[in-house]
């Protein structure tokens, strides 16, 4: 079945359309931005001491402020943006999306002295985030929010499920230890073998007190069962009483400290995956190949054992095991080749001596050819 056919947006557009859940702000007319920006500029012009630093080269720019005005402005409108290419509001949502007004400070503290902040899209490693996060945002003292951590792509028990790492709801203002742990923190745990992983944060403003007892986990909760989770289920429950507003992710894969992780906190095997290459084509052997030098032809049909094996002892009959590995020849592509030989064996020795192609195998770690 062809991409057309499994994309039903092409049927019937406006059933499908993409559905705001969020906020809305008043759009400001063309007009207005445009007369702002000039009146701006024209206090620019007339601010001669401004002008005086910018010939000097001494001007500096308030990057507190830049970005102070970028979240202010377009700032929503650019992580949604960013959102939509990393598949999030299709993951967590479905066909429904949010701008979020909301901006999110979130960091992760690695000691007194350094720190890992999330943005949207960097990369954290799992043994940096081990410890829960620090969240900041603005937000009046009586309001009251929820913040999920989800991974859509960390469920090892059900593909379609999302793996909850964290959920917080009636978070009083912006301090996050008044809110209720209905799940408590558990840091990410990307298997070797799966690549890179979404763990996404999404602050909701709720519109009351929310009695969020039917979620609430086993504190610790280990059971990868329990912290099976389902965005789209659980905002279609709640979405007369909250509303997404705030958004942040980070990608996350496997690292070595994951191996104990496994072993002593979920007490389970640490999984590995491997991908399963296809072998490739390879065209039936010729007796004449056209245009192709027959040596390394030859090669393609011969077994790739048989020919390692034949790199090896080329490289153990130069090597003395009392003595150490002696030293490649500096620049050896600018060796003389003798001219009695033919050009495929002058091809051949100049593969040998840079160490690439099947003679890869002749030279081990930091005694490569310098190419």
């Amino acid at each position: 079945m062809g991409s057309c056919e499994l994309d039903q947006t092409r049927d019937d557009p406006g059933l499908y359309a993409p559905v705001n859940i969020g906020f809305t702000r008043p759009k400001p007319s063309r007009r207005e931005q445009l007369h702002t920006r000039l009146q701006h500029r024209k206090s620019l012009k007339e601010n001669e001491s401004l002008q005086q630093r910018s010939r000097r080269g001494d001007l500096t720019v308030d990057i507190d402020k830049v970005k102070e005005v970028w979240e202010a402005s377009s700032g929503p409108h650019h992580v949604k943006t960013l959102a939509e290419h990393y598949g999030i509001f299709r993951d967590l949502y479905g066909s429904a999306y949010f701008v979020p007004y909301v901006a999110l400070g979130i960091t992760y503290d690695l000691d007194d002295h350094t720190v890992s902040p999330v943005h949207r899209g960097n990369t954290i490693k799992p043994g940096e985030a081990a410890r829960e996060p620090s969240v900041q945002f603005r937000s009046e003292p009586g309001d009251l929010w929820t913040l999920i951590l989800s991974n859509p792509d960390g469920n090892l028990l059900d593909n379609e499920a999302e793996c909850l790492h964290w959920f917080i709801g009636n978070i009083q203002g912006n301090d996050l230890t008044s809110g209720d742990v209905v799940c408590n923190y558990l840091q990410p745990f990307p298997p070797r073998g799966t690549g890179y992983h979404r763990l996404v944060f999404v602050l909701y403003k709720q519109e009351r007190h929310i009695d969020y007892s039917r979620y609430t986990r086993e504190q610790p909760c280990v059971s990868l069962k329990d912290r099976s989770f389902s965005t789209s289920t659980f905002y279609r429950e709640q979405q007369d009483h909250l509303t997404p507003a705030g958004l942040s992710w980070y990608q996350t894969d496997w690292d070595s400290s994951l191996t104990h992780f496994f072993h002593h906190t979920l007490n389970m095997r640490e999984p590995v995956y491997e991908y399963q290459f296809p072998e490739p084509y390879l065209a039936p052997q010729k007796h004449f190949p056209h245009r192709r030098q027959f040596n390394t032809y030859l090669d393609l049909h011969r077994d790739p054992k048989e020919i390692s094996k034949e790199i090896l002892l080329q490289r153990l009959k130069g090597l003395n095991p009392l003595e150490p590995e002696p030293p490649v020849v500096p620049f050896p592509a600018a060796q003389p080749i003798h001219r009695d030989l033919s050009s495929w064996e002058r091809r051949d020795l100049k593969r040998q001596r840079l160490g690439v192609g099947k003679y890869r195998d002749l030279f081990k770690g930091s005694n490569r050819p310098k190419l």
